[in-house]
């Protein structure tokens, strides 16, 4: 009997199954998951008028390959890695067509960090994978094992169903959208109510820094090497903690809190990176350059909902 989907026949590096993530879970311990980068993952739904929270597929590095079980509209957005199916190139950041029979191949990402692979189908546009629900979200996380296919990352087998049925338009993200992919990145602040803990010169030496991102980076979080920076002294009591966070632990060395991280921590932060900023860090390789800049709770609402506002609500 045929079946609707994908088969994974070689996962690459780290693949898995995210939405926009899982929220209203944190007091049971659960970490909030979802899409790195949003802005890639919305347009691969967008360009096949897919609902915004519908799942995609997050590949990291590339070096993937997938097998169509039947005829699929499919999107990509984010790194480039290179696709072609049965050896002919796709654009990035676009939506094709994929006959039943067909392989999708990725190679290694020429730029970037992370590549968002949407399909079309469902009812009224709901389009995406087909994949239980798991407290509100199919988002992977694996230091949870929840979510995605039995809380774990794409392996070798794995099928990926899909509501076929949906007709689809090849379909390009016009250029002025395209983000460039760069070995420099500025991340906005806004510093949080323990910035006024830290002494006053060692804020303007966190500001007038440049730190290097390290390859301990995960989804978890984010470490930079650079200038170390003094926290308050004494201890703090542990609290919940914001996608974003700027910790400073006892090395001085700045950890960015992301999707995947704990719900509870006690390090001083000194803020958090603007959440559509936090696009360019999802995409940044190890031995990235990055500087922060103070920014306003006006300038980084407006900003934010700019970006909610044109692919609807996120």
């Amino acid at each position: 009997m045929s079946r609707s989907g994908l088969t994974i026949v070689r996962p690459g590096v780290q693949s898995s199954l995210q939405d926009l993530g899982r929220f209203g879970c944190a007091q049971q311990g659960l970490s909030q998951g979802g899409a790195m980068d949003l802005h890639a993952h919305c347009w691969a739904n967008k360009l096949l008028d897919n609902a915004v929270n519908c799942p995609t597929l997050e590949i990291v590095i590339g070096m993937a390959e997938f097998y169509a079980e039947s005829d699929l509209w499919l999107a990509l957005a984010g790194a480039d890695m290179q696709a072609s199916v049965d050896g002919e190139a796709i654009a990035n950041w676009s939506s094709f067509l994929m006959k039943q029979g067909q392989i999708l191949n990725l190679k290694p990402a020429r730029d970037g960090m992370r590549s968002y692979l949407a399909t079309a189908g469902g009812a009224g546009g709901t389009g995406g994978f087909q994949v239980p629900l798991t407290h509100g979200s199919v988002s992977t996380v694996v230091r949870n094992s929840l979510g995605g296919l039995d809380g774990a990352l794409l392996k070798e087998g794995d099928f990926l169903p899909v509501d076929s049925g949906a007709v689809g338009a090849t379909r390009h993200v016009p250029s002025r959208y395209l983000p460039t992919y760069t070995e420099s990145i500025e991340l906005r602040v806004l510093e949080s109510y323990q910035a006024n803990q830290f002494q006053a010169d060692q804020m303007e030496k966190f500001y007038r820094s440049e730190y290097t991102l390290t390859p301990d980076c995960d989804r978890m979080g984010a470490r930079l090497e650079g200038e170390s920076i003094s926290g308050p002294l004494g201890n703090l009591i542990s609290e919940g903690i914001a996608l974003g966070s700027i910790q400073i632990p006892e090395d001085g060395q700045p950890i960015i809190l992301l999707n995947d991280r704990q719900t509870l921590g006690g390090y001083p932060k000194l803020g958090c990176v603007a959440r559509v900023d936090l696009f360019q860090l999802a995409q940044a390789r190890p031995g990235t350059r990055i500087r922060f800049a103070p920014m306003q709770l006006g300038e980084a609402r407006s900003d934010w909902l700019e970006f909610c506002r044109f692919f609807g609500r996120v």
